[in-house]
């Protein structure tokens, strides 16, 4: 105890003795909401996000430490449908979706789920099509916190308080204004988990540049999403984003 107060009162004096141009450099940092609609800005623009009404995505899953690598095809629609395909060879099939009322997920190896509290709104907020337009819908606050350096890069380091649920963290980087992390606690079945993505690969999709890799660190593991496919505007199946039978069961107990 000692030490410690010996150690505040040195900060304290430190701070004191700081040049008045050190003392205001928090206040000298752009405002988070500034950033946050920043990064819509420079990956092309409200108008270009509102020409968006659908996507339809292609890509793999590689779990290097396993040696496995997954075919993963996701499918989004405004203003909040998502379906999450992923097939992992030999071990079968996991899906994740949302119809805008029903957020949910099905694997062999965990069984139907259906989300809820904190876990459904989190489910929510990330099937928002043109999330980060509008933002301010899911979001009451986007504060930035100070600069940290990123694989590098330095970065304005934003908080995004949810309506609902525990904040995350974004990395913008000082320079471009693109994203190059987020950091959040997950809501799962399996309680809560850290969970940190690197996201990477920004590439013109139409008229719009858009990260096509992500790397994810959670419980523990790492696995890595690429994209290699983008369709903009393509026609869904009828019944994509519907629950399969076996989340409709479970709806029924």
């Amino acid at each position: 105890m000692k030490r410690n107060s010996t150690l505040l009162m040195m900060g304290l004096a430190l701070l004191v003795a700081a040049p008045a141009s050190r003392l205001l450099a928090a206040d000298e940092l752009p405002k988070g909401d500034a950033i946050v609609d920043k990064y819509v800005e420079v990956t092309g623009g409200k108008a270009a996000y509102d020409k968006i009404h659908t996507m339809v995505t292609t890509g793999t899953m590689t779990f290097a430490a396993m040696g496995l690598k997954a075919n993963v095809t996701t499918y989004h629609a405004e203003p909040n449908k998502t379906y999450t395909e992923i097939e992992i060879p030999g071990i079968g099939k996991m899906q994740d979706g949302n119809d805008g009322k029903v957020a949910w997920s099905l694997s062999a190896m965990q069984g139907p789920h259906v989300k809820d509290g904190d876990e459904k709104d989190q489910a929510m907020r990330e099937a928002d099509f043109n999330g980060d337009v509008n933002w301010r819908k899911n979001y009451k606050e986007a504060r930035t916190e100070g600069k940290e350096d990123v694989d590098g890069k330095e970065c304005y380091k934003v908080v995004m308080t949810p309506n609902t649920g525990k904040p995350s963290t974004r990395y913008y980087d000082t320079k471009t204004n693109l994203l190059v992390k987020v950091a959040m606690t997950a809501k799962t079945p399996m309680g809560e988990i850290a969970v940190e993505s690197m996201i990477d690969d920004y590439r013109k999709e139409g008229d719009i540049l858009m990260p096509h890799k992500t790397t994810l660190k959670q419980g523990g593991q790492q696995f890595t999403v690429s994209i290699d496919t983008v369709k903009l505007n393509a026609e869904i199946p009828a019944g994509k984003f519907d629950p399969p039978e076996e989340i409709q069961a479970v709806l029924k107990k």
